[in-house]
């Protein structure tokens, strides 16, 4: 019981300070949802299985909804009736998924969750915009998305707002993930965001990228400080780097980091490799997680506090991430998605962890608690420190050496994008930029995705 409180209690003292205290300069926000902190009925006995589907019984790393909950320190909580309950988390894609219904209903039938509360938006009027005819992409990002959030958070609303434009690189997308935003605004519809998309820096450098993140940051400035929303970004699957082009054509051979996460009035979610150790869990950086320093954004007010020999990394520049998840597709959650199983991942797997968590402070707060980012170090009681790590940037071949490096707030174990020694995977196929779907090859035959209905 000891080891089991002080792994999680990092975790549990930020949703503990986060519902009794809210995020400085969000008090007496009002929410758009309704939240209550009377917990709710426990889930069904059938939702405590830690068994994947098969082939993936026989993966190690492979995440139940019940594990994931468990390796976070959220499962004595849920048993306490803390779900998410009257909470909404709003996800924000392109596209969407047409078989979105009947995978959940699949997906909660297979691990013993409540239904789905989920209700698909598509507001926009504009053209459909497709360029890397990337729909079925899109596809398995919505479902990765909305399948993690109800698996932390099960009785929480998941508002999926899509748009008809693809997000890829510069500022393609992002107009109209603005007006989605200004959307759940206007129509009250939730006050927690989860992003897993992003545009790297070096492709907004121009006046047009500039003038559209100007209208970013009056967007999710207001939305934070005086609405009482959180946004969780992923930080990017590229490491210390990002795609230099708006084509995608390459990775770029200098270090950089991606828009939202980049953004200070955003939560930026890296990733971990989430290992079992018995009846623990333990983590480590993920090779890919993106991380580094903003070109764009100053340091915030909320970094500004630490150590003289992290200031002098930062260089004035905002850091990226603030917060991490398990984003290793090989230790991954099971997905399901239009008849087949499959493990997931990326930091577009750890943003929607993160978000579900938020709803299930915010049920215990009775309120929307809104902008978290200066609360993190009161729960973390430390900053980022600064120490010497290879982080992955670019090909193989190719290293960046930085010394930054972000706190891993859920566990108090310190994240860095250090380059880690892994067991092979073989890739099946991407889903979006920021969501891989992979099996490892020691699943002799059944190396691809399993057809839905077996065990």
């Amino acid at each position: 019981m000891i080891p089991f409180l002080r792994r999680f209690l990092p975790l549990l003292i930020l949703l503990f300070l986060l519902a009794n205290c809210g995020a400085p300069g969000n008090a007496g926000k009002q929410s758009s949802a309704s939240p209550t902190a009377v917990a709710t009925r426990p889930l069904s006995p059938a939702s405590t299985t830690d068994t994947c589907p098969r082939p993936f019984n026989r993966v190690p790393g492979c995440m139940t909804p019940h594990s994931l909950r468990v390796a976070y320190g959220v499962e004595p909580l849920t048993e306490k009736g803390f779900t998410g309950k009257g909470q909404t988390v709003i996800d924000i894609v392109s596209f969407g998924s047409p078989t979105l219904a009947q995978d959940m209903a699949f997906f909660d039938k297979q691990f013993g969750l409540p239904p789905v509360n989920l209700q698909v938006i598509a507001p926009l009027n504009a053209r459909e915009y497709d360029p890397h005819h990337d729909k079925e992409g899109w596809a398995g990002e919505t479902t990765l998305d909305v399948e993690i959030i109800h698996s932390i958070a099960p009785d929480a609303k998941i508002v999926v707002l899509v748009s008809p434009v693809a997000e890829t690189e510069g500022t393609i997308g992002l107009p109209e993930f603005r007006e989605l935003i200004q959307y759940a605004i206007d129509h009250r519809l939730g006050n927690i965001f989860s992003q897993s998309w992003g545009a790297s820096e070096l492709t907004l450098q121009d006046q047009k990228g500039q003038q559209e993140l100007q209208q970013w940051n009056n967007l999710l400035q207001n939305a934070t400080t005086n609405l009482g929303m959180t946004f969780f970004s992923s930080s990017g699957d590229n490491g210390a780097t990002d795609y230099a082009d708006i084509q995608e054509t390459h990775i770029a051979s200098v270090a950089t980091t991606s828009f939202a996460a980049d953004s200070p009035w955003v939560t930026a979610v890296g990733g971990t490799t989430l290992v079992r150790n018995g009846a623990g869990f333990s983590e480590t950086a993920w090779s890919d997680s993106g991380g580094g320093f903003s070109r764009f954004y100053k340091t915030p007010s909320y970094q500004q506090s630490l150590p003289a020999a992290v200031q002098k990394q930062l260089g004035g520049q905002r850091g990226v991430p603030d917060v991490s998840a398990d984003a290793d597709p090989g230790t991954g959650l099971d997905v399901y998605q239009d008849g087949f199983w499959a493990l997931a991942g990326g930091t577009s797997a750890a943003a929607p962890l993160w978000a579900g968590i938020m709803a299930i402070a915010n049920q215990m707060a009775g309120r929307p608690l809104g902008f978290i980012n200066p609360s993190i170090r009161m729960a973390s009681g430390r900053w980022p420190e600064a120490r010497a790590r290879r982080l992955r940037c670019g090909p193989a071949s190719w290293r960046l050496r930085t010394r930054w490096r972000a706190v891993l707030w859920a566990s108090s174990i310190p994240l860095s994008t250090n380059w880690l020694h892994r067991a092979p995977m073989r890739r099946i196929s991407t889903i979006s930029r920021r969501a891989t779907i992979v099996i490892p090859k020691r699943v002799s035959t059944a190396t691809t995705p399993s057809r839905a209905g077996t065990r």
